[in-house]
């Protein structure tokens, strides 16, 4: 027994390790308050891209917190719109911030990677459910925001994910918060509906679907693998592997 204690202790802890020496020795983005925030140039022109868009955009969140987790938020734009929407959950003002930054931009200097991309009619068709999500999102209020286990930024994600099955996404395992109980349930079918999962919390649980993979959480941090897209997922380090999307 002991032997797999420190496996697992070396699993979680060796990961994250790496990610702090690689924040300490390579983090360029400077003071937060005055850190990059424009485009990353990820999206095209909205007007020249008539077709129905959804991106969920995931980048390392500010400071020292960035060795563990990233923030997500989600992008929808309608058929033939001439803009995107841009929807964050964040810890100042009111939770659900609407277009507060550009819809591919930086987060504080951390350049976003796209963890969900649908477009088309498929797009077209979902866009009303998220945005019926968001609308009804129950932590909206001043001061629901909470850093960890819940609910944050990931757990706003989530929730609309949990909603819409048939994007069929799964966030990264550095999305601390994705795993806050958000409909109280602490047992139930995975978001995608390939599996099932136990959470006691967001502090503790265990996920295991066709979609979502295999992944253990383990105070927010999560350790797994993927088979569907094989990858292995570590705390800290996040996705090795064959990319998401």
């Amino acid at each position: 027994m002991k032997k797999y204690v420190l496996v697992f202790l070396l699993l979680v802890i060796v990961p994250v390790s790496i990610s702090a020496a690689s924040y300490l020795l390579g983090d360029d983005r400077g003071n937060w308050q005055t850190a990059d925030r424009s485009s990353a140039g990820l999206l095209p022109k909205a007007s020249a891209h008539p077709e129905a868009l959804i991106r969920v955009y995931a980048a390392r969140t500010v400071r020292w917190r960035g060795i563990f987790a990233v923030h997500t938020w989600i992008v929808v734009k309608e058929r033939d719109a001439s803009r995107y929407s841009r929807y964050d959950y964040t810890a100042w003002g009111d939770p659900i911030r609407v277009d507060g930054f550009a819809a591919d931009g930086r987060w504080f200097g951390a350049t976003p990677e796209a963890v969900i991309a649908v477009n088309g009619e498929d797009a077209e068709r979902l866009i009303p459910r998220i945005r019926a999500v968001i609308e009804n999102y129950r932590f909206r209020s001043y001061g629901d925001y909470n850093p960890w286990p819940g609910p944050n930024s990931n757990t706003f994600v989530q929730a609309v994910l949990n909603a819409v099955p048939e994007l069929n996404a799964v966030l990264p395992p550095t999305a601390i918060g994705k795993d806050y109980p958000y409909s109280g349930e602490w047992f139930g079918l995975t978001p995608s509906r390939t599996g099932v999962f136990v959470s006691l919390g967001g502090y503790l649980g265990l996920t295991i679907g066709w979609i979502e993979g295999v992944e253990l959480n383990f105070f927010g941090g999560v350790l797994g693998f993927d088979v569907r897209r094989p990858a292995l997922k570590f705390p800290g380090l996040g996705r090795l592997g064959l990319p998401l999307t």
